[in-house]
């Protein structure tokens, strides 16, 4: 990793934070190499869940301008951080065989709100705020947020977000579906830190399932959603998971979950 991305291990967990607090974790180059090497270190190590969040009072303001403004008058080929940086980060997310916590502290604007919407929860503070900052420079949406929002508020209301680029305080961001939860600022590292541990105590094999299916399914048919649903099924069936979880169930105990 590098100074600006943090990454620690705390036994099934893996701790992932955005560090650049004085520019409210804003992405520049460096640190978007390094977030795509933790989330790939992430996806590749025995940790069972994984927590996303920002040092400092912001979550991620989204892509450094100050570095975007030097690259475009040099005349680099700014934007193709998209393909390079972007895109490749969001998949690893999304596609990550363990369940990811986004624990928004803070402003989440533009590609950081794309980082957040990526993730499987989002977690927020209630002085945080969601910012569909993309239009406000002239760009569309990137990070996979055309996709991720879509889902999660609808066309319309996706549509409406994107072009007026106003800030969505964390209550009007839960209501819309685009947060899973809002705890007091004080308690959000203790409400995300129970989440995470909780999910990756659970039956990761199932998660990884679960993430699977829902993401085949929103490009498939029924049809072929079905299929998808019983190959799955079927692997899940051989696990040690299922069949601690089934004789637990007859046992009237709690299974412990091994993760295969």
């Amino acid at each position: 990793m590098t100074d600006s991305v943090l990454y620690e291990t705390a036994g099934d967990v893996a701790v992932i934070r955005l560090n650049r607090p004085k520019a409210l974790n804003a992405l520049t180059t460096e640190m978007k190499e390094g977030l795509l090497a933790a989330v790939r270190r992430a996806a590749a190590e025995p940790v069972r869940a994984v927590l996303l969040t920002g040092q400092g009072r912001g979550f991620c303001a989204g892509q450094d301008l100050v570095e975007h403004s030097g690259q475009l008058e040099s005349g680099a080929p700014a934007l193709n951080t998209v393909r390079e940086h972007y895109n490749p980060i969001v998949i690893e997310i999304a596609s990550m065989p363990k369940p990811v916590v986004a624990a928004v502290n803070g402003v989440a604007a533009g590609a950081g709100a794309g980082l957040a919407l990526a993730c499987d929860f989002r977690i927020a503070a209630e002085s945080a705020a969601l910012v569909m900052s993309f239009s406000a420079v002239g760009l569309g949406p990137d990070t996979g947020v055309s996709w991720t929002l879509s889902r999660l508020a609808g066309p319309a209301r996706a549509t409406e977000l994107l072009m007026l680029a106003e800030p969505v305080p964390a209550g009007r961001a839960l209501e819309l579906g685009l947060l899973t939860t809002v705890v007091p600022d004080d308690e959000l590292p203790e409400n995300a830190l129970d989440l995470v541990r909780r999910l990756a105590a659970g039956p990761t094999a199932a998660y990884r399932a679960i993430k699977q299916e829902v993401l085949f399914a929103a490009a498939h048919g029924l049809e072929d959603a079905l299929e998808e649903e019983a190959v799955l099924q079927e692997e899940l069936g051989r696990t040690v998971d299922h069949r601690e979880a089934t004789a637990a169930f007859v046992r009237k105990e709690r299974p412990r979950y091994v993760g295969h």
